[in-house]
């Protein structure tokens, strides 16, 4: 690294900040979905939408725009105006929010790149941060799209995309700290025999929250709210199977939840196995970093199992979702400590 020690901690501080926001983004989405918010605004309103509605009239005409989608005329059309109101701040918060992480990541970033405080490199890698965050948000307008016309709620296709894309920004931002801090430049990408397990266990949890992300978008978890089984059964009973493309019909609701629980149980067994493997080989400088990760691991599933159980609490939902994201950066910084 060679930025100079001052600004090297103001670039710390500013990336910290930027995933502290990013996180409040993610609670806030995760709210947003719980809360079937996501359709109150149907056009994107990139510099429009900047200030919310300050008059009954544009209020009524917002309204308008809502009764239109089939979201409203098969799910709310008993709607009243102050009721739309509480979905519509959901969503306007989480996209005003969105322009603020994007504003908050771009100016200083201009100030480092034109008064040369930042080297080349770095500074290539900042500035795909920020196209990510850009497209991350044309992604979010992406999949509201996807609820506006034949459907009541977003594609689950899209809302994972979003989730996963949101994610992958949050872990550069805190593989470059993790960088910073240690003043040294670790390739994320250094793949090898010693460390490939832990790389493995990363994809092992972002595949775990696609299909959390599914399930939330199918509303897949308000079936079978039981644990550990699946009404009377270890397999969704209400699954026909007929050819063995069934089990890749991911637009079923049982089969998600089914696949969700099963990744949740594998990813448990792997992690113990990996800390068991840890210990027996004295790995001493991971000790800390995997018995945290346990902890988080343990808390992800009771949240989850509770979850269910208590019929979708939103505050336990929401909880749930944002532990899956330090799962993520738990096993990131795992992966982190074995790269020489």
């Amino acid at each position: 690294m060679t930025h100079d020690k001052k600004y090297q901690n103001l670039i710390i501080l500013w990336l910290m900040s930027t995933m502290v926001l990013i996180f409040f983004m993610i609670i806030v989405g995760g709210l947003t979905r719980l809360t079937d918010s996501g359709l109150s605004i149907t056009q994107w309103e990139l510099f429009k939408g900047i200030l919310p509605p300050f008059n009954q009239n544009t209020w009524e005409n917002y309204f308008e725009l809502y009764k239109q989608i089939p979201q409203y005329k098969l799910i709310n059309p008993s709607m009243t105006l102050d009721e739309f109101k509480i979905i519509f701040y959901w969503e306007y918060a989480h996209r005003v929010l969105g322009r603020v992480i994007g504003l908050f990541f771009l100016l200083p970033l201009m100030y480092l790149h034109f008064f040369k405080k930042i080297n080349k490199k770095d500074l290539l890698e900042y500035y795909f941060i920020m196209l990510l965050i850009i497209i991350q948000g044309a992604i979010g307008w992406f999949m509201v799209r996807s609820g506006l016309v034949n459907d009541v709620t977003v594609s689950h296709y899209r809302l994972s995309l979003h989730l996963i894309g949101a994610i992958i920004i949050l872990s550069m931002i805190y593989w470059k700290i993790q960088n910073l801090r240690e003043n040294r430049i670790k390739n994320f990408f250094n793949f090898n025999k010693k460390n490939l397990p832990f790389v493995f266990l990363i994809f092992l949890i972002f595949f775990q929250i696609i299909f959390g992300a599914f399930v939330s978008g199918l509303d897949a978890g308000r079936i079978y709210q039981t644990w550990p089984l699946m009404g009377e059964n270890y397999f969704p009973n209400d699954f026909i199977i007929k050819n063995i493309y069934n089990f890749f019909d991911l637009n079923n609701h049982s089969l998600v939840q089914f696949y969700h629980r099963n990744i949740a149980y594998l990813i448990s067994v792997y992690v113990l196995s990996l800390s068991l493997f840890i210990f027996l080989s004295k790995k001493k400088n991971l000790y800390r970093s995997i018995i945290l990760l346990i902890a988080v691991l343990i808390a992800q599933v009771i949240l989850g199992i509770f979850t269910l159980l208590s019929g979708l609490n939103i505050t336990l939902a929401a909880a749930h979702q944002i532990s899956s994201v330090i799962l993520v950066l738990g096993s990131l910084n795992l992966y982190y400590l074995t790269i020489k």
